[in-house]
């Protein structure tokens, strides 16, 4: 089913993990695919997959490489995908990093970085589009949140505030931009089977799936079928929600 046939679709983040399944998802389901990301290497493979994974060979499937915490590289990417494309349909806000640490010892740096990539980003993806998506009166924003933006986590506090506050700005843009035809909802996934993760002990994971009442990591298909539900017109009465995915984590 063409789920998103005609639409023009943005993921941040899109060249890896969540974001690319998204971004590969999208295609399949018809849309025009746009990502963002910093890794030249990473996003001539991604749009190799994304390419692959397309209903027909007429979609356009291309990359942008920009600091999404930077107005101006987002403004200018968004402006020149506005040109091209003449509209974007939907805006999914992925891009994110860590620098986990106890707050009596995080440094400034640590803080500012993760919420200027995790949500300062958000704020710039967001505002670019607004006026676009208000004078086309439809549009849709997905943004991708955390279990530990509703949990917390010792040892996370910038992750946790970033995710946190995403959260609180979904809801509110959803509430300003409703009257306009224009849909913001959260996703909150659990713990996912990516780069980040990766990196954990196996001991750690154990530890983590223990907790997790479906006995599973989550995979980056999860999520994106998520997306794919909140992109598309079965979620035309869904604005202001946090979707968790999670496998039960948080209940």
């Amino acid at each position: 089913m063409q789920l998103l046939k005609g639409k023009t679709a943005i993921i941040t983040g899109g060249t890896a993990g969540i974001g690319k399944a998204i971004a590969c998802l999208y295609a399949q389901a018809g849309a025009d695919v746009i990502i963002f990301g910093t890794n030249q290497s990473r996003a001539d493979q991604a749009i190799e997959e994304i390419q692959q994974s397309r209903s027909n060979s007429e979609q356009k499937a291309i990359s942008f490489l920009l600091d999404v915490s930077k107005t101006k590289e987002v403004d200018e990417a968004i402006a020149s995908i506005l040109k091209d494309f003449g509209k974007v349909d939907i805006l999914v806000n992925n891009a994110g990093i860590t620098r986990d640490g106890l707050l009596m010892k995080m440094s400034e740096e640590d803080w500012d970085l993760v919420i200027d990539v995790n949500l300062k980003s958000v704020y710039n993806t967001c505002r670019a589009l607004s006026r676009p998506m208000m004078k086309a009166r439809s549009g849709c924003i997905i943004n991708i949140s955390s279990v530990i933006g509703l949990t917390g986590n010792a040892g996370q506090v910038n992750y946790a505030a970033s995710k946190s506050g995403m959260i609180g700005l979904t809801k509110s843009l959803a509430k300003e931009f409703a009257s306009r035809g224009i849909r913001a909802n959260c996703i909150a996934p659990g713990y996912i089977e990516t780069q980040m993760t990766d990196a954990l002990a196996p001991a750690v994971k154990e530890a983590i799936i223990a907790k997790v009442p479906l006995a599973r990591i989550g995979q980056p298909l999860d999520i994106a079928n998520a997306a794919l539900y909140l992109a598309s017109d079965l979620a035309s009465y869904v604005t202001g929600q946090v979707l968790t995915v999670d496998g039960g984590m948080v209940i």
